[in-house]
Parts: structure tokens; sequence; C-alpha cells
């Protein structure tokens, strides 16, 4: 037969419908899916078929190749074409009322000649017995699941001299029926097992149950509508109970000591492993493993997925004994008709298993995931392995993502939040930045043109003033009156002063300079009352950085002065200098009575102000704001009101690049 040539292994993944619940990696035998950008693949090279993550992916997104289209290409254009059916038929098409019409249901399909796959079994349960029966000293693990074979061939290679040398039942049938029956029709496999469809290239096809339900639907083939059948002797005798548990033994004329002492049956995915691992460790001498990698052929994967185990078993046994009561005593005859067919096997090694890694590499990925201690290991299993060691290991052999942890993605997620909150805050203070810079920027504009339409009438008043007060004699009412507005007129100066230094987009004049000369210069400028204490504080590495001198001057002098105004009853004005590699920081901190949350908010607006009536402007902060801005520097501020709250007083910070930003 031709070979075929898959694109992807038997059991794939359709990645659309993934939904990386990691139910296939829990429920994988032998743990051939690999997680891969947060996608489960199957591993072909590692998977032995058993075909159980397509019955627990409740998405699925875990499928079989379906065989269907090569089946109908067979009954369409070859002349014969046989099916041979697997004994649980009886349990999967429990709805059929009897064999003959779920025969005639198989031969509307097209099928020339249908053979029950329970002959087989009968054929490969005398050939145990005389295997058994001759070794009464060696143990034998049993070779009629593929699964279980692909199992030891791929996982444990040094257990294949102690797989039953025998084929199974379905090759065994095959063989049959080109040997002694001398056909060479197609043959198509019907069964519960996907596992089949890559076991022997001795069969044509293989179609699971589930296959056959739709090709039957797709033809509208039911059993009201078909005229009944017969399969193709020999029929099934003992080999019907096959699909059970015990099924195997069932089929043998072993004596009853030695099927209870010497046997042990195990199926499903964790107690056949337990089993093939205690076989191989030696604690099991020359016991026989009769293992099913399923719960019984009846609940394959080819199988509806509604089926009840133990009714289906039922309908298996009743189906076995009506069978075996209708043969009285013929089915050694038929035994012996078969006796000089070959029905040996061998096997091959493909080991599929990776190298342990080392405790480092281990260590390291548990480190990754913030295991530090044994008490970080939850163990929770909602990765899909069973332990958190187990799920390093995954990870180091490359089978496995630290983002498969639960509580690692749940840290991680809130650290994400943590950021993202950050980023929220650090966004808001900029567009905060935004309005306050384009709120300044229309005052500002404003501000120039009042300030130059005052400049001449003002500067003609105070000249005006003076001249009058110089001519005023000795009239003392007179000249106090005019010293009043020669001040008054001064005093607007002052404030046109500050409109024009608040307004004017002069370009920074950078230079290199001295941050501890700077701050000399601008403390030995003032003067300081006794009650105020000034504490400097310098933790700078580097003092020099671009920027400047006479602008910065005037910052810290503002800033300096706002404090000292802000302790009436005297404290400590502290300077604090410190710097980074690209950044100085500058801090000025008082212990006056604080600012108020709401007025905190708007103390860089021109002409806002908490002192009294005739004690400020309003425009020294929002000129320190705008000397800031145009360093391309941060300012920011502090401030406590409530004592209870720990000590009260403002803090200004203002942060500036070193070198000149272009």
């Amino acid at each position: 037969m031709e070979q075929r040539v898959r694109k992807r292994g038997l059991v794939y993944t359709v990645k659309d419908l993934c939904r990386v619940c990691y139910t296939c990696v829990r429920e994988c035998p032998v743990k051939a899916i690999r997680i891969v950008d947060g996608q489960a693949e199957v591993v072909a090279e590692r998977c032995i078929a058993c075909g159980n993550c397509t019955i627990v992916c409740s998405q699925g997104a875990k499928v079989y190749e379906r065989s269907i289209d090569r089946v109908n290409d067979l009954l369409r254009d070859e002349k014969e074409v046989t099916a041979i059916v697997a004994p649980s038929y009886v349990a999967e098409f429990e709805d059929v009322p009897d064999t003959t019409l779920f025969a005639g249901m198989l031969k509307k399909l097209g099928f020339n000649q249908l053979y029950e796959v329970g002959m087989g079994a009968d054929l490969v349960a005398e050939e145990y017995e005389k295997l058994i029966n001759g070794n009464s000293g060696k143990g034998y693990i049993n070779s009629d699941c593929p699964a279980i074979v692909s199992f030891i061939e791929k996982y444990h290679p040094d257990l294949i001299e102690s797989l039953t040398p025998v084929v199974s039942p379905m090759v065994a049938t095959v063989r049959y029926i080109r040997e002694v029956s001398k056909s060479n029709a197609r043959i198509v496999f019907i069964g519960p097992c996907v596992a089949k469809k890559e076991e022997s290239d001795e069969v044509d096809e293989v179609i699971t149950f589930s296959e056959l339900r739709s090709m039957f639907t797709s033809r509208r083939i039911r059993a009201s509508n078909v005229e009944r059948a017969a399969f193709t002797p020999p029929l099934a005798m003992k080999g019907a109970g096959f699909p059970v548990s015990r099924g195997l033994l069932q089929s043998m004329n072993l004596e009853g000591n030695h099927v209870d002492q010497r046997v042990i049956v195990a199926e499903g995915r964790v107690h056949f492993q337990e089993a093939i691992r205690e076989y191989a460790s030696g604690k099991l001498g020359s016991m026989q493993l009769e293992l099913l990698c399923c719960e019984g052929c009846i609940m394959g994967p080819g199988t509806s997925p509604d089926g009840n185990k133990f009714v289906r078993r039922s309908h298996v046994l009743n189906h076995l004994y009506q069978r075996v009561d209708k043969a009285n005593g013929e089915t050694e005859g038929v035994r012996a008709e078969h006796c000089n067919l070959d029905l040996g096997r061998s096997f091959k090694r493909g080991d599929q298993r990776i190298s342990v890694s080392s405790e480092d590499e281990i260590e390291k990925v548990l480190f990754q995931m913030g295991k530090f201690s044994q008490q970080d290991h939850l163990d929770c299993g909602a990765c899909g392995y069973d332990t958190c060691l187990s799920h390093a290991r995954a990870i180091t052999q490359g089978l496995a993502e630290v983002e498969m942890c639960l509580p690692y993605s749940i840290d991680t997620l809130h650290q994400t939040i943590h950021k993202l909150a950050d980023s929220n805050h650090k966004l808001l203070s900029v567009e905060q930045a935004l309005q306050q810079s384009e709120k300044l920027a229309h005052m500002g504009q404003l501000a120039a043109g009042i300030a130059h339409e005052l400049n001449n009438p003002l500067g003609v008043v105070i000249m005006y003033s003076n001249l009058l007060l110089e001519e005023s004699g000795d009239d003392q009412q007179l000249k106090e009156d005019l010293e009043l507005i020669v001040e008054q007129a001064g005093r607007c100066k002052s404030i046109v002063g500050g409109l024009l230094n608040f307004a004017r987009k002069n370009q920074v004049k950078y230079s290199r300079i001295d941050l501890e000369e700077l701050m000399r210069i601008s403390t030995t400028s003032m003067i300081f009352p006794d009650n105020i204490t000034l504490n400097m504080e310098n933790h700078l590495s580097n003092p020099f950085a671009e920027m400047d001198r006479e602008q910065m001057v005037q910052v810290i002098t503002n800033l300096l002065k706002n404090g000292m105004e802000a302790m009436p009853n005297g404290g400590t004005l502290t300077v604090n200098l410190s710097d980074s590699h690209d950044r100085v920081i500058i801090k000025i901190r008082d212990e006056g009575t604080g600012i108020s949350p709401g007025d905190l908010e708007k103390v860089f607006e021109p002409f806002y102000t908490t002192k009294g009536i005739g004690k400020g402007t309003g425009l020294g902060l929002a000129t320190t704001y705008g000397i800031v801005k145009m360093h391309r520097g941060e300012v920011d501020v502090k401030s406590n009101t409530q004592p209870e709250k720990g000590p009260t007083g403002t803090e200004f910070t203002i942060k500036l690049p070193r070198k000149l930003v272009q």
C-alpha cells in the first residue's frame, strides 16, 4: 500500500480554537504538548496517539486526522472493499437493535465483506496462551494496545523485550483475510482507537466509530432503512469480550489461579503508567501486564463522547455470553483452523526521553517564576503539571513557558496594573503641566501687552511726582502726599517689571556654572531674620551644570524669599542639593504653616498669592515656573497644613538637565 505522508501529526491543534487552558497538558500521559507563544501544540514525535487530549479539550482545539474522504474514495473506486470491525461496536452502536442491522448499514455504505476483529482477538489470545505457558518464568506486557506499545518504544525502550511479540487483533484479522481467505480486497478497520491509524501498513485505511457515524449521517443510513446482513465467518467467540478490562484474560484458557495471581490489569492514563514504572523497577517479577491506555476500548477517543462506561461494558458482556452460548463448544475448532497463521511481530526503539536538566538550570527557572523557597511551591496544577518542579523541568526542556504558572501570571498582572497606574499618574501630571503651560502662555501674551501700554505713562507719573517732591518746599502734608504717590508708583513699576519678566520670551543664555557658587550668590544677596536658620545640605557628586546664571539666581531667591515669609514665627529653611548622572535636583523646604490643597493647585498662576494685600504681586512663582520650563526642567511642590499628619511646611523641588538641551 502507498505510504501516507502527513504534513502534521496524527493528533494536532486547531490554533484558532485553543484557549490555552492547559487541560491537554495536564491530561497528556507523556507531556507531548508544547506551549509556544501561549499556544498549545502537539509534538508529533513524542505523541503516542492515545487521543486523550481530543477527549478532554472542551473547545475542540485538539483533533485527530480524519480518514472519511479516503475511505469514500475506496468505496467509489475499488471493486472490493472489506470492513473489519472492532468488537466494541456493540457498545458504541447500542441504538442499533442487533448486529444484522448494523451489518446491513455497513453493506449499504458499499463494503463487500464484513469481518469481526473479535475473531482476530481469539487468534491472538491463543498465541498469548502458548507464550505464557511456554515461558512460565518470564513476565510480558500485552502488545494489543498500540498506544501502550508506542509508550514503551518511546519512553521505556529498555522494556521492548518484555512486549508480547504477537500482533494486535486488527492485524491478526487482516492476515487471516490475506492468508486464509486469499482475499486481495482493500481493508478498512473500524474501531474506537485513534492510535490504530498509524499502527500498521497491513491495513489500507482506519476510521473511528465517530467517523463511521458521520458517514451514516451524510448518506442518511439508519437501521430502519436497510436490509439485514451478516458478518463473514468465522465469528468472534471469547474475543467478543476483548474491549473491556480483563477481556484478554477472558479470551484465554488459563487456569484460574494463574489469572488471579500472575496477571495485573490496569487501564487509564494514570494506572497504566504506574504499572509500567513498577514493572520496570523489577518489583513485579514475572507478573503479566494487561494494559489499556483508555478506560477500556469501549471508551476510546473514537467513540461517542456521551456514552456510559458501565452500560457499554454490560452490552459487550451480554453479547459475549450470547455468542459463546450459541457456539456450543465450537470455539476450539475455530481456533484450530488457524493454528498455522504467522502472528508474530517485532518492535523498534523510538526513544523520546529528554535528558534530565541540571539542578542549577531548574533552580534558575524556579527563581524566574518567583519560587525562592519550598513554601513558594504551591503545586496547584494550574499549569498542567503536577508540581512546580515538574513545570520548571519542562521549561528547561523547551516544552513549557514561565507564563503558564498562574501565581506568577497573577503577580505579573498586578505589577502591570501598578505600572499602568503609575503611568496614568504621570500622564495626568503631564496633562496638568501642559494645561498650566498653555494657560501661562495666554496670560503671558496678555501681560506683555498690558506692561507695554502701562510702561510709558507710568514713567511719566514717576518722573513728575519726583519733580514735584523736590519742589514741595516746607509743606509737610504735600510732601507726605507726594511721597505716597512716588511709593505707589514705584510699586506699580515693580508689578510692570514682574509682568515683563513673566511674559518675556528670552532665550536661555547657557553657561557652565558651579551650583555651590550659585547658592552662595543667591543666599548672600538676602538678609535672613534672626529667628530663621538657613540649613544647606550638599549631596552633589558633580557641582557643575549648564544653565542661565542670572535666571537661576532669580529662581532661588524667589523661593527663599517665599520660604522666609511663610515662617513669621521663625524656623529652619533647608536647601538640599543632589544629582544624578544627567540631572541636578534643588529642594527648598520651609517649616511654615503650609499651603492648602485648594491653593496648591494655583500657586504657579500669575497674580495668585496667598500673602496679604500689598505683600505680594503673585508673579514670583509664575516667573519661577517659566524659567524652569525654559531650561527644560520640572518644578513640583508638596505641602502639609495638618500637624497631625507630620511637620507642616512646603517643599519645592526643581529638576534640571545637567547639560544644554537642544
